[in-house]
């Protein structure tokens, strides 16, 4: 149970800092982080810190497909995680 608990506090981590690091990228005019790869980190595990990160940096929150996938997401892995624990 141990490794999972970090593979969690992992891939939040680091799906909160792709969405920063997309953002940032935005503002340069740089090369883009992809919209899939940022959704598969969500899928992945990393609901709440793509969640997080799309309202703290204010990034992906008018896309349609972010404002429902990664809330659906992270309802989805609060409930695995409920069922895994119950």
């Amino acid at each position: 149970m141990n490794y999972f608990l970090i593979y969690i506090l992992i891939i939040n981590v680091l799906s909160f800092c792709l969405y920063g690091l997309d953002k940032w990228k935005a503002i340069r005019g740089a090369w883009r982080i992809s919209e899939m790869t940022l959704l598969l980190s969500a899928l992945a595990g990393g609901a709440a810190g793509a969640f997080l990160g799309m309202h703290i940096f204010h990034h992906k929150t008018k896309h349609w497909k972010f404002r429902i996938l990664v809330p659906l997401f992270l309802i989805l892995e609060i409930l695995g995680y409920l069922y895994l624990l119950l």
